[in-house]
């Protein structure tokens, strides 16, 4: 099983602002960021969600995932019936929603969403981040990372720059061969 996250930021860190509002990030939703995001997509099994990202989610004009999409929530309990083939609803920790994906053969996961990011990192969980960090401060929101219990150390892959400002960082967690999956 591996997870990645594949995120925009302001230079900030923030992934949106407090209402959930990225229209400062869309402007740099080029066709290199659209090219790399297919790319990343076509290596992917199953995307996970948190319940904020879902509804902001909900408010475009059309659904944007062609994956099968889990969204995490205590609080929502079934998506609407246009989505029933392509969304549904899951709650638990983190190892528990990858024990059941892997137990339903997916091996690719896509993280998305401030908390959703934030408590796979807690329990030392994400295997791989994508960061594209505009040149724009938008001063608070949503932040992509939290409180941690310890260091989690990455290494730095590779870092694309475009001409549009926008810097792409490509990031690895090393892992022992003999981890499992509680991150352990």
């Amino acid at each position: 099983m591996e997870t990645s996250v594949y995120v925009g930021t302001s230079l900030d860190g923030f992934l949106a602002r407090k209402d959930g509002d990225i229209e400062w990030l869309e402007q740099f939703a080029d066709e290199d960021a659209m090219r790399s995001y297919e790319e990343f997509m076509n290596k992917i099994d199953a995307i996970v969600i948190g319940r904020g990202t879902y509804e902001k989610v909900l408010t475009f004009p059309t659904w944007p995932y062609n994956k099968e999409v889990f969204v995490l929530s205590t609080s929502i309990k079934k998506v609407p019936d246009t989505l029933k083939s392509k969304a549904s609803m899951l709650s638990g920790r983190p190892v528990e929603i990858l024990n059941f994906l892997s137990g339903k053969g997916f091996s690719r996961i896509y993280l998305d969403g401030g908390k959703v990011i934030q408590s796979f990192l807690t329990e030392d969980l994400v295997d791989e981040l994508i960061i594209a960090t505009v040149p724009i401060l938008i001063g608070s929101g949503i932040p992509l990372f939290g409180i941690l219990k310890n260091d989690l150390q990455f290494n730095l892959i590779r870092t694309e720059s475009f001409s549009n400002g926008l810097v792409r960082s490509y990031y690895k967690r090393e892992r022992d061969p003999n981890r499992n999956m509680t991150g352990h």
